[in-house]
């Protein structure tokens, strides 16, 4: 089959799952929900409460390891004293019982990079960082990329969005600003799969919007 007419068939190929779609680019299988839903941060609501909630902290690639141990030092002055504590304790990543990596927690609860600002919203520690320019990297790809959550098998990677009542504002306003999950990730789409894989997303997604 001629490569631009596969890309169309994988573009539209269809898997059963409830009353949704999924869509294929390259070997990224993406759920519906990217383009169908609505989504704007709104921090002042919701105070970063998925970087409380959760049985564990943010999910790290293992690219992401040396990441962390590389710029610690530069991170560290932005952590709280029980971040830097739950770390020394923990270390700067832990390792579940199905073998995947994520940061290490404020006593099972906040992931112990996250900081508390004076309105007691949460801010990333290594954010913080990298938008004084001391490092390159802005933080865990999984956290720059909620609500979309990366799941990989064999062959592909698994995007699917992650909804639950704490994201609930964030929702109703990106439904009145009419953002798109897909625009709001934007940076974080082109950052994980590059430009080119972004530029057929949207063109994915004004087809889909006509077709609706």
């Amino acid at each position: 089959m001629p490569g631009n007419i596969l890309l169309l068939f994988l573009s539209y190929f269809t898997i059963e799952r409830s009353s949704d779609f999924m869509i294929v680019i390259g070997n990224a299988v993406i759920s519906d929900d990217i383009l169908d839903k609505f989504f704007v941060c709104h921090i002042e609501k919701c105070k970063g409460a998925c970087c409380v909630e959760g049985d564990l902290g943010a999910p790290l690639e293992e690219l992401e390891l040396g990441i962390l141990k590389d710029i610690f030092e530069v991170v560290k002055p932005y952590l709280s004293d029980k971040g830097i504590s739950a770390i020394e304790e923990q270390g700067l990543f832990i390792k579940d019982f199905e073998g995947d990596f994520s940061t290490p927690t404020i006593d099972g609860r906040e992931c112990a990079y996250a900081v508390y600002d004076e309105k007691g919203n949460i801010k990333c520690g290594i954010e913080m960082a990298h938008d004084d320019g001391k490092t390159d990297f802005k933080k865990p790809i999984s956290c720059h990329l909620y609500p979309a959550r990366i799941k990989k098998n064999s062959t592909n990677i698994i995007v699917n969005i992650d909804s639950w009542h704490i994201c609930n504002p964030a929702c109703v306003l990106g439904k009145e600003l009419h953002v798109p999950v897909y625009q709001f990730l934007k940076e974080a789409l082109v950052r994980r799969f590059g430009e080119d894989w972004y530029q057929q997303l949207e063109k994915l997604a004004k087809k889909h919007t006509l077709r609706a």
